[in-house]
């Protein structure tokens, strides 16, 4: 993907590299938030000429992602005009695929989530049985999101999918329409943001997580019970179109452009689709049989334990799950779903969230759950070597007559984290972490320690307590100050979708 941005943010004035001055430009939209940022402050911060920003920000703006957000006093001469980016102009799934649990967000261009799905599974339930339940999962998300309905946590028949054997992946008929819907071909995941158009609706003010309501949905979600919703009584319903048979497939006959299932059939001699607006009216508010359009969905980023290729998108050997070993799962979820899919190791994945979310500098995220692993970001990159190899953390041996490992060794630091977490002993699990870290620190001379996880986030003073012991006792006799130690939400899910939209702000380490 190319070099990293310098930490300047310089561009150049090159017609060759529009698309990397485009993302520069668009990155300092993000950054600069609701309160937006000037032309002029555009051009200062990039070293673009002016005529070079207003050029990008005019394709920007006809795109539709970006707008004015008012104007600015200025020193001399009349006010300046403010910009900021549209945030529901674009949005990526992300999907977080743990060994017994799957999650997945819907996420912004300013990295918000907007919609979330949870279930339980099993990725030993078979490689096409996961894959189905992955891809129904997705576009239930997406689906739910664009009929105001938002996602929702807990499981439902949905994610049953996952433990079906062969011919699960007939669970989710119409899945490969999703390109169709949300104008995949027009779409790009990466620095070429000017490709990018932006749906109909998105300026959309809609925010929250599981079980929020839209503004100005009619769908109300009772957030006493998940599992149930309760809608205004409908008046006289008109004819509808009918849902899609049983079976039914990409290329079977679908409603015209802008109607769904249950949508009202249009007057006899009236062209279906979306009614007429007069030019600068303001649009009718979304209602039970006009729901929202989806959001322009710009792919799909998986983060799962490793090993696995993340330039291929293929499965090695993940640990416990050796049938996975040499599965496309890149290339198999991307011809269900129609739309770019990226693939990354779970940790590298929170490891680039955190990174985009602000962190600065060399770090490492520990992540302990179902098994061990860790994401490296040296000098605000991250790093994953040659083979996507790097941060195997957890299978590094520290007892060579310690207990198996499901990786094939004895000893590795996972064994025996796990095993001291199996029969309740934290702290003992917390003191063979902050050993591991401390080779990690000695190794890299990091500058930051960041733990998440499950197994972290159910007992954080402990972990804290534990690893920051043994890396303070560590630097006493190294003569070293010592390299403080935090706690993190680890949001996989939220990083695997960055996988998809940091490309687009210039990161080319995603």
């Amino acid at each position: 993907m190319g070099e990293v941005r310098a930490a300047a943010d310089a561009g150049v004035n090159l017609p060759a590299l529009r698309s990397h001055n485009t993302a520069l430009v668009l990155d300092l939209l993000r950054r600069a938030g609701v309160e937006g940022i000037s032309r002029l402050e555009l051009a200062e911060r990039t070293g673009l000429t002016p005529q070079a920003v207003s050029k990008i920000t005019g394709r920007l703006r006809d795109a539709g992602l970006a707008a004015e957000a008012g104007r600015r006093a200025s020193t001399g001469g009349k006010p300046r005009t403010v910009l900021r980016l549209v945030p529901e102009a674009g949005h990526a799934v992300g999907v977080h695929l743990d060994r017994d649990a799957l999650r997945l967000v819907l996420v912004n261009l300013a990295g918000t989530v907007v919609g979330e799905r949870y279930t339980d599974v099993d990725l030993g339930a078979g490689a096409e049985a996961v894959v189905a339940a992955v891809a129904g999962e997705v576009e239930a998300l997406v689906d739910g999101w664009a009929r105001g309905g938002g996602g929702r946590s807990g499981t439902d028949a949905d994610a049953d999918a996952v433990a079906a054997g062969p011919g699960a992946d007939a669970a989710r008929p119409g899945t490969d329409a999703m390109a169709a819907r949300h104008g995949a071909d027009a779409v790009t995941a990466g620095p070429g943001a000017d490709a990018v158009v932006a749906g109909p609706g998105a300026d959309a003010d809609v925010s929250g997580r599981t079980g929020w309501t839209p503004v100005n949905s009619p769908t109300v979600w009772d957030r006493s019970t998940p599992s149930r919703r309760t809608d205004p009584a409908p008046e006289a319903a008109p004819p509808t179109y009918p849902a899609p048979p049983p079976g039914a497939t990409a290329g079977s006959p679908l409603p015209p452009p802008g109607a769904t299932a249950g949508s009202p059939l249009p007057p006899p001699g009236v062209a279906a689709g979306p009614p007429a607006q007069a030019p600068g009216a303001t649009p009718a508010p979304p209602t039970a049989a006009t729901p929202f359009p989806p959001p322009p969905l710009l792919g799909v980023g998986v983060a799962l334990p490793g090993p696995l290729d993340h330039t291929r998108g293929v499965l090695h050997r993940v640990t416990g799950f050796a049938e996975w070993d040499g599965f496309p799962l890149r290339d198999a979820l991307g011809e269900r779903l129609r739309v770019p899919v990226a693939v990354d190791k779970d940790t590298n994945a929170a490891a680039l969230g955190l990174a985009v979310a602000g962190e600065r500098g060399s770090f490492a995220y520990l992540h302990l759950g179902t098994g061990l692993g860790a994401g490296l970001v040296i000098d605000g990159v991250v790093r994953r070597g040659a083979r996507t190899a790097a941060g195997e953390f957890g299978h590094q041996v520290v007892q060579l007559d310690g207990p198996p490992c499901d990786c094939g060794d004895r000893g590795c630091v996972e064994a025996l984290c796990l095993t001291a977490v199996s029969r309740g002993d934290l702290a003992e699990a917390a003191r063979v972490l902050g050993i591991a870290a401390g080779n990690l620190v000695a190794l890299l001379d990091i500058d930051l320690v960041l733990l998440g996880g499950r197994t972290v986030t159910g007992a954080p003073e402990m972990f804290l307590r534990g690893v920051g012991a043994v890396l303070d006792e560590r630097a006493r006799r190294a003569g070293e100050p010592p390299v403080p130690v935090r706690t993190v939400p680890g949001d996989i899910a939220e990083g695997a979708a960055q996988l998809v939209l940091a490309p687009l702000f210039g990161r080319a380490d995603a």
